[in-house]
């Protein structure tokens, strides 16, 4: 019979390292960041000690204590307790510290070791700390908490062989000191180690590197202008280096068109496999190169330390709207994806600002629209693509999107009233590092990998929907209108027309729009679908030809159906609807109640109808036609 493996539990406050060491100890490549949340929920892998012990290891939430009320710090002080229902109660604890900020950092260490279980101290980062003239002693440290303590450098690799030796079986024993909160022995040994700490610490008017960066990226007004900036060159990047990627996939596409009409006869078969699935999803698809673009630049971010600058400049103006710089992180992250944005609310102690942020998440615009606003953004910039100006008006759209959410979660947050507790903004600033390359592109890997599982599955299954929808039933006509007409397709979209009509779309963007619900991706390819666009051997050609197509559309009257009105109305109805089902059900388990996610996807989805149709309206009184 196999001996029960034992579980070793990670455990420590946001920045101090504990998901590199996590990662460092498993192999496993968990997302490392350097905000609070970024680590929202239980991750789980194996490591084996010196002498050939298994032992689970679980990297639990970074909090700065474990009486507050947030999500993840009960979470923490759930299985540290032994109290959470699907995580046993750890047989040891690795209480990571960040070296450099030991005077914050001890107060979590004395909370866990007072729990009474064995605990080894990971003196973490501790070449930041020389570096800041901090002289440490582990051993001196050791004695007074009454536990192991070993010195590493996670993100190297340094000091993992030590620490794997002092978790070696069997486990160090609790430590023998009868620790109650607020009694003397307590009080001493982290006055001691701190004070003198304190007292090795260089003088305070030193200044670091990092000091001087943030006196101009944290400066009231030099802030918000590298702020800017940053976001400007994000977006600029994307655009700009996209290009040899997005050629790749083009080649890619062509070589499975040519190879499957080279082997096939002319048939609807071979119609669904080039028309309906490589290039409905090699529509999708093409835009792969941005997506990880974005990705990879909020993860440059992330580790260097600049998104808690960030955070610390948003904390300001999110109390103006009754958030704080908790919700920032989570705000930031829907960017990239609106499901990790809502996990990430976890942090947030007020379970009403909690809501709020899980609220307006999606109204950051995800990477999902990123292929809808590069077909549609050219179309106002007379065709062209990339460039700068095209940089500013994505960020435009970015900001649009933004504020609306801040106007409806003050208007939200005063509705639901006082918090029931007070609640507390605690940020950490981390010193500026190199970035932990690896990480990163692992992170990225992930995040492609996963979208091109949702390109094979959804977005493919919707590509073959929609050309059997514009495909059959068949009619025996030469005028395309008509065969479309008479397909499922056409009838739908004669359905609907009349609703979407007074937003400027006819019944075939109407139908586009309806596809999107399930994924916006699949917008692109179901307007070449519907439109009936020819692909051409360039993707980016196939592209222009949409727009041209959509340019040369007309109304009965002779109106432009896509004028500049219509463009905008159809960018507004993204930025504001909420298609994305898999969104809705984690909203659902992260509130708690299906009738709040229920109550979000109709008022999102209601709100981009009605500022559509007011923008398109609107914009016609100044412009008719």
């Amino acid at each position: 019979m196999d001996e029960p493996i034992e579980m070793v539990a990670l455990a420590g406050n946001p920045n101090a390292g504990k998901t590199t060491l996590f990662n460092a100890l498993t192999g496993s490549a968990a997302k490392v960041g350097n905000y609070a949340g970024v680590t929202v929920e239980v991750k789980r892998g194996h490591t084996h000690t010196p002498n050939g012990k298994k032992l689970e290891v679980v990297d639990l939430p970074g909090c700065y204590s474990l009486e507050g009320g947030s999500p993840d710090q009960e979470l923490s002080r759930n299985v540290l307790i032994g109290t959470h229902e699907k995580v046993s109660k750890p047989d040891l604890v690795i209480c990571v510290l960040d070296a450099s900020n030991l005077e914050r950092h001890l107060q979590l260490a004395l909370e866990i070791i007072e729990l009474n279980i064995p605990v080894v101290v990971a003196l973490n980062m501790v070449d930041v700390a020389e570096k800041a003239g901090l002289r440490l002693d582990a051993v001196k440290l050791s004695e007074e908490l009454g536990v192991p303590v070993v010195p590493l450098r996670a993100d190297r690799g340094k000091g993992i062989v030590e620490l794997k030796q002092a978790i070696r079986h069997p486990f160090p024993s609790p430590p023998d000191l009868s620790w109650e909160k607020g009694n003397e022995e307590s009080r001493r040994a982290f006055g001691l180690a701190t004070s003198e700490l304190s007292a090795r610490r260089p003088s305070a008017h030193t200044s670091t590197v990092s000091d001087k960066l943030d006196r101009v990226l944290l400066h009231p007004v030099l802030g918000w202008v590298f702020f800017i900036g940053i976001m400007f060159v994000l977006f600029w990047s994307i655009f700009s280096f996209s290009g040899v990627p997005m050629g790749w996939i083009e080649s890619l596409q062509e070589f499975l068109v040519g190879q499957v009409e080279g082997a096939m006869g002319e048939g609807d078969l071979r119609d669904l496999i080039t028309r309906g699935m490589i290039e409905g999803v090699g529509a999708v698809v093409i835009f792969l190169p941005q997506i990880l673009m974005l990705f990879f630049f909020i993860g440059l971010l992330e580790s260097s330390g600049y998104m808690a600058r960030a955070a610390f400049l948003m904390d300001g103006l999110m109390a103006k709207v009754g958030l704080s710089g908790k919700a920032f992180l989570p705000l930031l992250s829907s960017y990239a994806c609106a499901i990790p944005g809502i996990m990430a609310t976890r942090t947030i102690d007020s379970a009403k600002e909690r809501l709020v942020t899980i609220f307006v998440a999606p109204w950051m615009s995800c990477s999902a629209r990123l292929p809808v606003y590069l077909l549609l953004v050219p179309m106002l910039l007379g065709g062209s693509e990339g460039g700068s100006l095209q940089a500013l008006v994505f960020l435009g759209i970015y900001v649009v999107g933004t504020l609306t959410a801040f106007a409806v979660a003050k208007i939200l947050r005063g509705r639901l009233g006082p918090d029931e507790v007070e609640s507390h903004f605690l940020l950490e600033l981390p010193p500026y590092r190199l970035p932990q390359w690896g990480y990163i592109f692992r992170h990225v890997l992930e995040r492609g990998w996963a979208f091109l599982r949702k390109a094979g599955t959804v977005i493919l299954a919707i590509m073959i929907l929609l050309w059997a929808a514009t495909t059959y039933p068949k009619l025996d006509s030469d005028d395309p209108a008509e065969v479309l007409a008479h397909t499922v397709v056409g009838r739908i979209s004669h359905l609907i027309e009349p609703i979407v009509k007074p937003m400027g779309f006819d019944g075939r963007t109407g139908t586009a729009i309806l596809t999107s619900f399930a994924a916006r991706e699949v917008f692109v390819g179901s307007m070449a679908q519907l439109f009936q666009i020819e692909e051409a051997d360039d993707e980016g050609e196939t592209r222009s030809r949409i727009r041209q197509r959509m340019a040369a559309e007309k109304w009965p009257d002779g109106r432009p159906m896509f004028s500049p009105a219509a463009v905008i109305s159809l960018l507004i109805f993204y930025i504001y609807a909420l298609q994305c089902l898999p969104t809705t059900a984690v909203v659902a388990r992260e509130a708690g109640s299906w009738k709040w996610a229920i109550g979000q996807f109709v008022f999102m989805t209601a709100f981009a109808a009605v500022a559509s149709l007011v923008v398109y309206q609107l914009a016609n009184l100044f412009s008719p036609g």
